[in-house]
């Protein structure tokens, strides 16, 4: 079984960037995508075989998430019921026999930290819900989870400590996420590879120089790492600042 998931900053922009050329070459089982930035009538994506389920910001052109799957789950459930966050699209469970696939967008802490005790919160409610789904049957998390949880997830850590995504608070909750029962997957095949970034700024030639960051992950139950065959992310598949991230399940 192979699962993508990619942050494509705007579908709609995405797919002028050569989104369904890579869709249809990597033909995955479950194709997940964060940050989708539109709303419900805004695209009508052609995905033979597939089933779209989509998870809208109430606010336009802002945040959002959107499963594809040729596999038909049991059910489907848009955000952890908790409405504050459920206002901005970022979560959507898709709860198949074996497992729950849960695609994620995780709250940026912005610039000057503006919005830190927020994701705390976030994070906090976020890892209850994975923790509850993980005592019924296994999951595979996946998407842009806004945090670089070692110093070798990015370029430059120590010009970057305390700047969102890589406080000590946040790569904390990471650590206490996987302690809870969690592999993150790259890591788990991959555990001293450096160089290995999903995310770049567009700012001085960041990815030309891959001066970037790894903030996309898939995360499973730990009782699924037999199941493991591998974790990818493909720098070479331009369309946004992230790149896809690839899982295979045997």
């Amino acid at each position: 079984m192979k699962l993508v998931s990619w942050n494509v900053n705007g579908i709609r922009a995405c797919v002028k960037k050569g989104f369904m050329d890579y869709f249809n070459d990597v033909d995955a089982d479950i194709f997940c995508i964060q940050e989708s930035k539109c709303q419900e009538g805004q695209i009508e994506l052609e995905l033979k075989g597939y089933t779209q389920y989509w998870h809208y910001a109430v606010k336009k052109g802002y945040s959002g998430t959107a499963v594809f799957s040729k596999i038909k789950p049991l059910s489907v459930v848009n955000g952890l019921g908790i409405e504050e966050h459920d206002q901005e699209g970022r979560v959507i469970t898709l709860e198949f026999d074996d497992f729950y696939l849960v695609t994620c967008y995780t709250p940026n802490s912005k610039r000057e930290l503006l919005r830190l005790d927020n994701r705390m919160e976030w994070e906090d409610a976020f890892r209850a819900y994975l923790v509850e789904l993980d005592s019924k049957k296994p999951v595979i998390l996946c998407g842009d989870l806004n945090v670089a949880h070692k110093e070798i997830d990015l370029k430059n850590p120590k010009t970057n400590h305390r700047n969102a995504g890589f406080t000590d608070e946040e790569r904390e909750k990471m650590t206490v996420l996987l302690d809870a029962g969690f592999i993150d997957t790259f890591r788990y095949f991959y555990p001293d590879m450096e160089n290995a970034y999903s995310w770049w700024s567009y700012m001085g030639k960041a990815r030309a120089n891959n001066t970037g960051w790894r903030i996309d992950y898939f995360i499973t139950s730990t009782r699924l790492g037999e199941q493991l065959s591998d974790a990818q992310i493909h720098p070479e598949i331009m369309g946004s600042d992230h790149c896809p991230v690839v899982l295979y399940l045997k």
